[in-house]
């Protein structure tokens, strides 16, 4: 039991050691992490009005080519408006022109539409520009900083990684996921020990009698305050 608690406890070194490095980082790879979610979506953003502003561009040419086919066809009515042999027939004639003549008009009114639209989507993507290209060339200095720092404790990072791994294989899977649940509710801090009679974690007094029985090393104690596993200043000792 007492080598249990010992792994418990330099686990909790290892990964105090470890948040150290972590915070030497500062808020760099939050950062880094959310400069590089604005660029995406700024990308898809610019992406998608380029899309909009190239199938304006299609559909006004695809109108203007059947505007110019039904005045071609307009010619060939108003050309047979003098072949006619009577009302009817001038009447169908007259129809189909005013027919041509609304059509041309939707036409254009969608062109002018279309048009205004582009405008739009040039302004937006001309303002997109120069964001995106202050937003990378900040993202690029930040990697570069939080780069240098990870490069500077690479190597003790390495070597505590791989304590950690050896302390991590010989905790019992309950005891390391209890330590894991209590960790990451306690601001990194899963194991204290007994300091001045209290919980070096919260700071709250442990009863004499608590106290005594914690000091055998034969069980595993939770601070009734905090939650936090609790070790004697003994087991702690011995690890470090």
């Amino acid at each position: 039991m007492l080598d249990r608690l010992k792994t418990l406890y330099q686990l909790q070194v290892i990964d105090d050691q470890l948040d150290e490095l972590e915070e030497l980082r500062g808020d760099l790879p939050n950062t880094v992490k959310e400069l590089t979610q604005k660029i995406n979506n700024i990308k898809a953003d610019l992406q998608e009005k380029q899309d909009k502003q190239q199938s304006s561009l299609e559909k006004r040419k695809e109108n203007e080519e059947e505007i110019e086919k039904i005045r071609e066809n307009q010619k060939k009515f108003k050309a047979q408006l003098f072949q006619v042999r009577n009302n009817k027939e001038y009447d169908a004639l007259t129809k189909e022109i005013d027919h041509s003549d609304g059509n041309i008009q939707k036409l254009e009114e969608e062109n002018a539409q279309l048009e205004n639209l582009a405008g739009t989507l040039t302004v937006d993507i001309d303002e997109l520009g120069p964001i995106l290209f202050e937003l990378e060339e900040e993202l690029e200095s930040k990697e570069a900083d939080l780069k240098e720092i990870i490069k500077l404790n690479a190597k003790e990072e390495a070597v505590l990684t791989t304590s950690r791994k050896q302390f991590e294989g010989k905790i019992k899977g309950p005891d390391y996921t209890s330590y894991m649940k209590i960790r990451k509710a306690k601001k990194g801090i899963a194991v204290a020990t007994i300091k001045r009679s209290a919980c070096s974690g919260c700071h709250n007094i442990v009863p004499s009698q608590r106290q005594l029985e914690i000091r055998r090393n034969n069980k595993l104690f939770y601070c009734e305050h905090c939650g936090r596993i609790l070790v004697s200043p003994e087991a702690a000792e011995i690890n470090q």
